[in-house]
């Protein structure tokens, strides 16, 4: 039985000198299919970070035999939060969800209809889904056995522990209610999502997992490095502590996260003593826990790390 339909959809996508990926992505969004739920009116938004508007192009061919309207804008300041914000605002007031999906990603055909599913059956003001890593080319085996790329799943109706931007359905009301809302000051460091589903979730919002809604995330070669992976690592410890200490500061936050991250550090040195048995897997895991708690040390001293400064794949 379908359920009520979301009648007003803007599909929003922020991206920044990656053409192709956002070709193939526009073409993989004239492919979904609703079988659980109406089809609503969908408005595809695409917001280039780029001032040379490198993805014209292929949004001027995307609109030319597109299935849906397709809104086109350039966010000149550099920076996810800008490009975010700047989307939000093509919106426009009359939509009643505002679905984010990166410009590396693919949907699957049932992706938006499940988001819609599960938010109608729910009455849900947040819908994330999962993200699978999918590699551009054969991956070293130590990625594989490590789960480098492997995201917390839940089943669908949990609330999930945290959210990203790369594959979520949000009530346009509630952002209305935050500044920003995307803040600004995560434009080039990332977790700019992960600061204002904090603040959702401080303001009462109702966040849920769509565990069917999936997208694909293309891995390109020069993310499947061991010195990738580790400052992946180490940006997630920084940026959480940074989110956390700005939406709920004080003391004994800081003191918490600063043990964390003093333990998550302790463990990888231990780890170090194991890794020789299992070899480059091993020791990639042990220097990942050691990153992830020395970022979130230097997030709780303020320190920010501006992983987005580098773009990888095209």
């Amino acid at each position: 039985m379908k359920g009520s339909a979301a009648e007003r959809v803007a599909v929003c996508i922020a991206t920044y000198r990656r053409p192709r990926m956002l070709a193939t992505l526009l073409k993989a969004l004239d492919r979904l299919t609703f079988r659980k739920m109406p089809e609503p009116r969908v408005t595809v938004v695409v917001i280039d970070n780029d001032a040379d508007a490198s993805a014209r192009e292929s949004v001027e061919r995307a609109a030319g035999r597109g299935r849906w309207p397709l809104c086109y804008g350039i966010e000149s300041r550099r920076g996810i939060s800008y490009a975010r914000n700047r989307a939000i605002a093509a919106a426009g007031k009359d939509c009643d969800f505002v679905v984010f999906i990166d410009d590396d990603e693919v949907p699957r055909r049932n992706w938006l209809d499940e988001l819609l599913f599960v938010q109608a059956n729910h009455n849900a003001d947040v819908v994330a889904g999962p993200v699978v890593a999918r590699f551009e080319a054969l991956p070293p085996a130590w990625i594989e056995r490590g789960r480098c790329f492997e995201r917390p799943r839940y089943r669908s109706g949990e609330r999930p522990a945290v959210a990203g931007a790369g594959n979520v359905l949000i009530r346009a009301r509630q952002l209305d209610r935050l500044s920003g809302p995307f803040d600004a000051r995560f434009a080039l460091s990332g977790a700019e999502d992960t600061h204002l589903f904090m603040r959702l979730g401080n303001a009462g919002a109702r966040m849920v997992w769509a565990d069917e809604a999936v997208v694909d995330e293309r891995v390109p070669s020069s993310r499947m490095k061991w010195k990738w992976v580790l400052q992946r690592a180490y940006r997630g410890g920084n940026s959480y502590a940074l989110c956390e200490l700005d939406v709920q500061p004080g003391f004994s936050v800081a003191c918490v996260r600063v043990a964390k991250g003093a333990v998550r550090v302790i463990q990888g040195f231990g780890l170090l003593v194991l890794a020789p048995a299992f070899g480059v897997a091993g020791l990639v895991d042990a220097a990942r826990r050691m990153c992830l708690g020395l970022g979130m040390l230097t997030g709780v001293l303020g320190y920010r790390y501006e992983e987005y400064r580098q773009v990888h794949g095209a």
